[in-house]
C-alpha cells in the first residue's frame, strides 16, 4: 500500500486520504484525478486562514519542564543534549574541531537554539531551547549528479520508479496536484519534460529513499532541531531567513521562491520556474547554500506537537505519522506557504515523492 501525501504549510494541514496500490499506471490517471481533487478542497478550504488543525474538546493538560516519554518516541539522534521551556544553565557541548573535514561538508559549532517561533503558526509553537552538539552538514542539498552516483554503485530503484509515478503540479490542469506517469529523479516533471540538469537538487526521493542514500554515503539525515541550529547559523540568530530579514538584497532575491499569486501565476521574477541549481543565490554566513527555497528537505524524525513536550500525556495527532520536512521550496509563496522561514515546517509520509522535495545529510563528528 502506498498512502500518498501533500502538506498545506499555512495551515499545516495535510491533503493525502489517498491510499494507492502498485497499480498498472494505465490506472493511475484515475487516482491522480482524485488526489488533486483531494488537494484543491483542501487549498480552497484553507486560503487566508492559520486553522487550529489540533482541537480538541479535553480540558488543557499540566504543563511539566518536558515529557520525557514523548521525547524519548521522537527518537532525536545523540546530538541533541536537552530539550527544554527554559534554557539550559549548562550550555557545555563539544568545541573542537577535527582537523579533517569531510568533502562536501560544513562543521556545525554545537550551541544552545531556540527552537520555533512563537509569532509563527500554529505548528512553530511553542518555541522552545535545545542544546545540540557538533556534527557536520552537506553543504547543499545532495544533486542529482551525487545521486546518481549512488544508483550507479547500488542499483537502486527510487519508490517513484517503483509506482511508475510520483507528484507534480500540472500546469495543464489549473495547476493541481497529479500523480504524473513516468516522473522520477530523472525526469522530476515527467518523461515530457527535460531531465534533471545534475548540479539542481535531486527531487521525486521519498524518505525511504534519502535515508537508503545517506546511509550509503555513511551519513545520516538530521533532525529538525539540528537542522534549525543550522539555519540559525549555530548562533541562535533570530532573523526570519538564514540570512537576515529581507528576501531581495539590492533588488536581488536570496532565494528560490514562488513570485506572484500561487498557485495562478509564477512571475518567475528570480530566474527559476522549478529547480536552481545548488548555491546560486549565495551562502548563509556558515557557508551552507540553499537552506531556504528550492527544494523542501527530509528530516529524520516524524514530525509532531512541539506543545507536546511540555504536558502531561498524549493526544491524538502529537505524533504524526508523517516525515517533517524543512526550509520551503520554490513553490512557497507567503500568502500560501511560508515555509522558508528559519521555523517554517512541513511534512509528508515516507513514501512520498514530490518534485519540490529533496534532501541533505549530516554526519557526526568522531
Amino acid at each position: 500500500m502506498r498512502l500518498f501525501s501533500v502538506s498545506l504549510p499555512l495551515t499545516g494541514q495535510t491533503a493525502q486520504g489517498l491510499i494507492i496500490q502498485y497499480i498498472p499506471p494505465v490506472m493511475s490517471r484515475i487516482f491522480a484525478f482524485l488526489l488533486s481533487v483531494t488537494a484543491l478542497v483542501y487549498v480552497l478550504s484553507s486560503c487566508g486562514t492559520k486553522t487550529d488543525t489540533h482541537q480538541h474538546s479535553a480540558p488543557p493538560a499540566q504543563t511539566v519542564e518536558v515529557n520525557t516519554d514523548f521525547l524519548k518516541n521522537l527518537k532525536f539522534p545523540p546530538t541533541i543534549l536537552y530539550a527544554g521551556l527554559e534554557k539550559p544553565t549548562d550550555t557545555t557541548v563539544s568545541t573542537t574541531k577535527p582537523k579533517t573535514v569531510p568533502t562536501g561538508m560544513i562543521y556545525i559549532q554545537g550551541g544552545v537554539v531556540q527552537i520555533g517561533s512563537d509569532e509563527g503558526l500554529e505548528q512553530e509553537r511553542p518555541s522552545f531551547w535545545a542544546k545540540v552538539n557538533s556534527f557536520w552538514m552537506d553543504t547543499h542539498p545532495v544533486t542529482v549528479g551525487e545521486f546518481r552516483k549512488f544508483v550507479q554503485a547500488t542499483h537502486f530503484q527510487t519508490e517513484a520508479e517503483k509506482f511508475g509515478n510520483a507528484g507534480i503540479i500540472d500546469e495543464s490542469t489549473d495547476r493541481q496536484w497529479i500523480l504524473k506517469d513516468g516522473a522520477n529523479w530523472h525526469h522530476p516533471m515527467g518523461p515530457d519534460f527535460p531531465a534533471a540538469a545534475d548540479d539542481h537538487p535531486v527531487t521525486q526521493v521519498s524518505w525511504n529513499d534519502a535515508n537508503a542514500y545517506a546511509q550509503w554515503a555513511g551519513k545520516r539525515l538530521p533532525c529538525e532541531l539540528e537542522w534549525e541550529h543550522a539555519a540559525r547559523n549555530a548562533r541562535n540568530s533570530r532573523s526570519i531567513y538564514p540570512w537576515g530579514n529581507d528576501i531581495q538584497t539590492k533588488g536581488q532575491y536570496n532565494a528560490n521562491i514562488w513570485q506572484g499569486k500561487f498557485p495562478v501565476k509564477n512571475a518567475n521574477e528570480d530566474g527559476f520556474a522549478y529547480t536552481s541549481p545548488v548555491g546560486k543565490f549565495g551562502k548563509t554566513p556558515l557557508g551552507l547554500t540553499d537552506m531556504s527555497g528550492n527544494v523542501w528537505e527530509w528530516q529524520s524524525n516524524l514530525k509532531f506537537n512541539y506543545e507536546a513536550l511540555f504536558r502531561t500525556g498524549t493526544r491524538d495527532g502529537d505524533l504524526s505519522a508523517e516525515r517533517a520536512q524543512r526550509g520551503g521550496s520554490f513553490l512557497c509563496e507567503p500568502g500560501w506557504c511560508h515555509g522558508y522561514r528559519v521555523s517554517g515546517r512541513s511534512s509528508s509520509t515516507s513514501e512520498t515523492s514530490l518534485f519540490h522535495v529533496g534532501f541533505r545529510c549530516v554526519k557526526d563528528v568522531e
